[in-house]
């Protein structure tokens, strides 16, 4: 028998392998934190399968997105990278991509973690939501306003309320697979 599954998900076996192994579980690592983020900035105005599709590219154009290195990018590298057809080339995005790393590593030496910051805004816990359809998913939520405002106000760009929402459903921060998702069972008793 087939498995239901959001239907957000069905135009592509990527797709279905991303949310049947990725889409609403808690990450705690600093460096997938951060790649969601980078890739949450870029799906800015544009589908996720478009970025899912482009995602080894932005590996390799991004130091498999190590912070460190990024935030060390000449603009001449920027500029190279903005040359690469093989991800989403708009030049403030590509900046921006600097610039958020340098951010990020702030947080990091002033809070021990980039997990332990961003997780401050689910009190360090998934969200558990129960919608049915996908009529019921809000594009934000007053935990992403406040995590919009903060990422803003320390220097990230590319980090509105809606992108900060899409970011806290990758990284499981929230659980928005819909109730008759099988997806929904697992992850709740995993995390709750």
């Amino acid at each position: 028998m087939e498995k239901k599954r959001c239907n957000w998900c069905l135009s592509s076996e990527k797709m279905i392998h991303y949310h049947d192994q990725e889409w609403g579980v808690p990450v705690h690592s600093d460096i997938k934190l951060f790649e969601f983020l980078v890739l949450d900035t870029f799906q800015a105005g544009l589908s996720w399968s478009t970025v899912l599709n482009k995602r080894e590219n932005f590996s390799k154009a991004f130091a498999a997105f190590d912070a460190e290195k990024i935030s060390r990018f000449t603009d001449a590298k920027l500029e190279k990278v903005l040359l690469d057809p093989g991800i989403i080339r708009n030049r403030l995005k590509v900046f921006g991509t600097r610039s958020n790393a340098m951010a990020y590593l702030k947080i990091q030496e002033e809070v021990g973690s980039f997990d332990a910051f961003i997780w401050q805004f689910t009190d360090g816990k998934p969200l558990l939501n129960a919608r049915k359809n996908m009529k019921e998913m809000p594009a934000s939520t007053l935990q992403s306003d406040a995590m919009s405002k903060e990422l803003k106000r320390r220097g990230f760009t590319f980090v509105g309320t809606t992108i900060c929402y899409a970011f806290m459903q990758a990284a499981g921060m929230v659980n928005d697979h819909l109730t008759d998702c099988f997806r929904y069972d697992e992850l709740t008793q995993m995390t709750y």
